[in-house]
């Protein structure tokens, strides 16, 4: 009955201290080692017509790199986590130049342009300009 409480009791502890919030999740591991895809912009699935070469894509590297898709062209950039906790600074950087129809890529872009935070929760990166949500990914199936 002893080892039965005993093990119990541990499991108890372990499941709360694996509950114990986000304080000592590291941000930029959140971030990092996985691709994002577009999962909402403004609220809402991205139309798939605005995107006819694929839906957007994040990556966050090592060293505050960035690289992506916009939905018709590959950009390479930077970010930082500066200015508080959950604070980001995102810029797109160089982007190769072809063509796009549709309005995706430009929506994508401007919404991309204003994220000034973001969160991780559950497997959903949301960015954010305040507390208003610009977008969400999903993580890639890489």
């Amino acid at each position: 009955m002893k080892t039965l409480q005993g093990i119990t009791m541990g499991l108890l502890i372990l499941l709360a201290s694996s509950c114990g919030g986000t304080k000592g999740i590291n941000p930029l591991g959140a971030l990092t080692g996985k691709g994002w895809v577009l999962s909402s912009l403004a609220g809402s699935a991205p139309d798939l017509a605005n995107y006819p070469a694929g839906v957007p894509t994040l990556h966050f590297l090592e060293g505050g790199r960035l690289a992506g898709f916009a939905g018709c062209n590959n950009f390479s950039g930077e970010f930082a986590l500066e200015g508080g906790p959950g604070a980001i600074r995102l810029e797109p950087g160089a982007m190769t130049r072809k063509a796009c129809p549709g309005s995706g890529e430009d929506e994508f872009l401007d919404a991309f342009k204003k994220a000034k935070n973001f969160k991780v929760q559950k497997e959903k990166l949301t960015l954010m300009d305040g507390t208003t949500e610009l977008m969400s990914f999903s993580p890639a199936n890489e």
